[in-house]
């Protein structure tokens, strides 16, 4: 069995996450706002009770399609809140949809939200080296300003913590442990190796 990043445990469904997903560079717009809206619903919950639940917001957020999002209204909105297979909050339910408007206004701004997302480590995964979880940081100086450009550009849910989760998710940083099949040194021996 290879060895993994210690947080996914045995869950099938985490460790699919971990190999196929977590800290793997993203570049495309649409999961880049999936992400930003998972990232937010996932504030004081763990990340399998939204990865889990992930389907349903697919759904419930029509394929994460920015633009589709910022048009919902506040009956669409509603009819979100009832469906048992999301986090039912309202808050967060409606940032989505604020969320959406200012995704949409970055990508006027720089071209793509990528382009946005991607300046904040020039463009590069930023490669960590961290031996254990316990060496992981929660926050970092390029979290805090990414979250305070996204507050200064209306959006929310996106606090430091909230940001370096999203960047870690997606492979804007490299925090897999040293013993991690996904790390560089240790890659030859993953799954199916």
């Amino acid at each position: 069995m290879p060895e993994r990043c210690g947080w996914c445990g045995e869950d099938p469904l985490y460790v699919a996450y971990h190999d196929e997903e977590w800290g793997v560079p993203q570049h495309d717009d649409r999961r880049l706002f999936e992400k930003l809206v998972l990232e937010g619903a996932q504030a004081g919950l763990s990340w399998i009770t939204i990865l889990r639940k992930r389907e349903a917001y697919r759904e419930a957020f029509l394929g994460f399609d920015p633009a589709k999002v910022a048009a919902m209204t506040d009956g669409d909105l509603e009819t979100v809140l009832q469906n048992p297979g999301i986090v039912r909050n309202r808050l967060k339910v409606f940032s989505a949809r604020r969320n959406a408007h200012a995704f949409l206004a970055v990508q006027r701004e720089f071209g793509s939200f990528d382009a946005f997302l991607w300046s904040f480590v020039d463009g590069r995964p930023k490669v960590n080296h961290p031996r254990t979880l316990a060496d992981v940081p929660a926050v970092t100086p390029e979290a805090e300003a990414l979250s305070r450009a996204l507050k200064k550009r209306g959006f929310t849910f996106v606090g430091p913590t909230i940001m370096y989760a999203y960047m870690q998710s997606l492979g804007l940083v490299d925090d897999h442990v040293a013993t991690c099949w996904k790390r560089a040194g240790v890659a030859g021996k993953g799954p199916g190796r």
